[in-house]
């Protein structure tokens, strides 16, 4: 019987790990986000880039790793329009001037952790990947109970899908050295709010978890 637990260790066939928004947009310093931000501006983000470059893409990309091995589902959510001019983007996206046109640059994953060829990017347009596009339905026919989740910014994009997802029935893992955000004492606040959504686990605790998993049988 399943454990009823946050808790509760992945299971092969049933995991999918989720980045959130690691693309040139908004992690990149050249990315569309920052582009029109004078350099004061944009000295305020050196927390951000720092993190992003020593700690959060190369555990990611670790993650990555150990999902592949086991053969378990990595996945991908980008903000990016259905359209080139953003007509179908959500009012808050709108208003906050966040438009980044289907197919371009701005809409890649970043490079250090592409995807493979037949892994799953789901375009969004809205803080919550829940929200605006048909991700619930996609990790049903994934057959997905376990939800590991990491990207950014931890504080937005992250927390509102971790708290969807447990009101979805996931079972949510969230692995705070592989998000971030613009400050540390932001990060630190966003853990601490949404602890009871989840369980929290390091990068290398959980490929240790995972290192012990079985892999999946074929048809499975």
């Amino acid at each position: 019987m399943e454990e009823l637990s946050r808790k509760a260790p992945l299971t092969p066939g049933k995991s999918v790990l989720l980045i959130i928004d690691v693309q040139n947009f908004c992690s990149a310093e050249n990315g569309g986000e920052y582009k029109d931000m004078a350099p004061g501006e944009l000295k305020q983000h050196d927390f951000f880039f720092k993190k992003m470059k020593s700690t959060v893409l190369p555990n990611i990309k670790k993650i990555q790793s150990a999902f592949r091995v086991k053969d378990m589902e990595v996945m991908f959510t980008v903000v990016e329009n259905l359209t080139m001019d953003g007509r179908d983007r959500g009012l808050d996206y709108k208003i906050t001037g966040f438009n980044v046109p289907k197919g371009s640059w701005d809409a890649k994953v970043a490079p250090e952790i592409k995807p493979f060829e037949d892994e799953i990017v789901i375009p969004k347009t809205s803080s919550s990947v829940f929200n605006s596009t048909n991700i619930d339905y996609v990790l049903r026919n994934l057959n997905c109970r376990h939800l590991v989740i990491c990207g950014i910014l931890a504080d937005q994009c992250v927390e509102s899908a971790v708290r969807d997802a447990c009101d979805l029935n996931y079972l949510v893992t969230l692995v705070p050295d592989a998000c971030t955000t613009l400050t540390q004492a932001r990060h630190d606040y966003s853990l601490s709010a949404i602890k009871g959504y989840c369980r929290q686990v390091s990068t290398d605790s959980l490929i240790q978890e995972i290192n012990t998993l079985k892999t999946k049988e074929k048809g499975q």
